[in-house]
C-alpha cells in the first residue's frame, strides 16, 4: 500500500512538473511574440525590412530551441532600438521641434505633434501610425521624427517646414 501511495505521489509531482513546464514554455511563446512585434513595429516605423520569421518556435517541443530563439530575438530587439533611436539627421530634426512645438501638441490648427505633421503628410508617410495610434501628438517623439525622416527620403527634404528650417540653416 505504502508503494502505491508513493507512485501516486510521484505520478502527481511529475505531472504537476509537466504543467509548470508547459506553463513555462507558453509563457516563453508568449515572451517571443512580444519581441517580434516589438522589432517588427519599430522596423515598419523605419521603413527598413522586418526581420524574417519562421515560426517554428512556435510548435517545437524543446525548451533549449525556444531560449535560443528567444535569446535571438533580444538581440535583435537591441539591434532595432539602437538603429531606432539614432536616425539620420537627429540633430536637424531636433533643430525644426525646437522651432514648432510640444512632441505632444494638438492645438487645434490641423497640426500635431513636435513637427507639427498635417493629417495629408501623416497619411502619406506616417499611415500604420495614423492607424494604430491616431494623429502625430500621440505618436512617440522617435515615431514622429521616423515620419518627417520617410518624407525627406521621398525628396521633399526639408521644405515642410519651410520657415524653422531656414531658421536651421537646412535650406
Amino acid at each position: 500500500m505504502n508503494r502505491l501511495v508513493t507512485i501516486l505521489l510521484l505520478t502527481v509531482i511529475s505531472c504537476g512538473t509537466m504543467i509548470t513546464t508547459a506553463s513555462a514554455q507558453t509563457k516563453r511563446v508568449t515572451q517571443i511574440n512580444t519581441l517580434i512585434q516589438e522589432v517588427h513595429h519599430r522596423q515598419l516605423v523605419m521603413d527598413i525590412a522586418r526581420t524574417p520569421v519562421s515560426g517554428t518556435f512556435r510548435h517545437s517541443q524543446s525548451p533549449s530551441y525556444k531560449f535560443w530563439v528567444l535569446r535571438h530575438w533580444k538581440k535583435q530587439l537591441k539591434v532595432t532600438l539602437r538603429q531606432f533611436h539614432n536616425p539620420p539627421r537627429l540633430s536637424q530634426w531636433l533643430c525644426i521641434h525646437r522651432g514648432e512645438g510640444s512632441w505632444s501638441a494638438n492645438t487645434g490648427n490641423s497640426y500635431y505633434g513636435g513637427l507639427q505633421m498635417d493629417m495629408s503628410f501623416q497619411s502619406s508617410y506616417g499611415r500604420h501610425l495614423l492607424s494604430e495610434k491616431g494623429t502625430a501628438n500621440n505618436w512617440t517623439p522617435m515615431e514622429q521624427i521616423w515620419v518627417a525622416e520617410r518624407a525627406y527620403r521621398s525628396g521633399r527634404g526639408f521644405y515642410p517646414w519651410p520657415n524653422t528650417a531656414r531658421a536651421c540653416g537646412l535650406i
